[in-house]
């Protein structure tokens, strides 16, 4: 009865092939990624000749199936993503951008976050005379917030906080400008209306820093401001017009010159005396 060698009737792996080693029938080794039997005694025969060898496994094609994405990844911030034929690669946007998808069956790309309500600035300006915020007014808004956080007045006291329109940077003194103001105390639930024409437009009364209840919070909406338009601006602000006692103020001032501003200017005492302060100055821009 004839012996079998049951370690002959199975494959040997021999690792990667070494043209100089001698195979035998159904040694298996790898070649360039792929696998491949011997199918007849070999030596020096690469695995892709058919005549001694057979493949088994077939390698991917690089930097298509993940076998190696360093052909496809090549700078840093690269992304790798799969298109209608394989793995692609995505180089780094621009900085702000933000990743967006184009719904099934097609590729992602970088875009610029687009929002209706968008934040243009944020500041921390120093105790000035003025405050000028200028050069956030675009064609790419209609409507503008600005807010003033922790006002106050300093050098005086009881004193009114003025605004100006910019117009190329540089805020208008003309006597165009028509306001009105109304006050709600809630301390004496009282109210009262004042108004006119000036160099300027009244938003209400700011307490000076030194008292023991200063800081007031302002809010502006600029309507259209690069329209040819008449341009009016609404003002809400809570403030103190003295130490103690606290007033919300609504108001309307209208520039009544028929042009486009660049900006607005705050300033205390009709920008006559005294610095304004705040905590921060935010713009936002708001589409419709």
């Amino acid at each position: 009865m004839a012996t079998i060698n049951i370690g002959s009737i199975k494959f040997k792996w021999q690792g990667a092939y070494n043209g100089a080693t001698a195979y035998t029938v159904d040694d298996v080794v790898s070649y360039n990624g792929s696998s491949y039997i011997c199918i007849a005694n070999s030596t020096g025969n690469l695995p892709t000749n058919t005549s001694y060898f057979e493949q088994m496994s077939s390698a991917g094609t690089n930097g298509t199936n993940g076998t190696d994405l360093t052909t496809t990844l090549t700078t840093q911030g690269d992304l790798v993503y799969r298109d209608g034929s394989g793995l692609q690669r995505l180089g780094a946007g621009t900085a702000g951008q933000v990743l967006q998808t184009g719904g099934a069956g097609a590729n992602p790309s970088w875009g610029t976050l687009s929002s209706d309500y968008v934040k243009l600035s944020s500041t921390t300006p120093s105790p000035a005379s003025s405050f000028s915020i200028d050069g956030f007014f675009t064609s790419d808004y209609d409507i503008y917030k600005i807010y003033a956080i922790g006002m106050s007045a300093s050098g005086v006291s009881n004193t009114r906080l003025s605004l100006r329109v910019n117009i190329s940077g540089s805020a208008v003194t003309s006597n165009n400008y028509y306001w009105s103001v109304a006050k709600i105390d809630p301390n004496s639930l009282s109210s009262w209306v004042v108004g006119g024409t000036d160099s300027f437009s009244d938003l209400g009364y700011l307490h000076d820093s030194s008292g023991s209840v200063n800081q007031g919070q302002l809010e502006l909406t600029v309507y259209r401001p690069l329209g040819t338009d008449k341009t009016s601006i609404l003002s809400d602000m809570i403030a103190a017009d003295n130490g103690t006692t606290w007033g919300r103020y609504f108001g309307v001032a209208t520039y009544n010159i028929d042009t486009a501003i660049s900006g607005i200017t705050l300033g205390v005492g009709a920008f006559g005396s005294g610095n304004i302060e705040a905590d921060r100055i935010l713009v936002y821009g708001l589409k419709i």
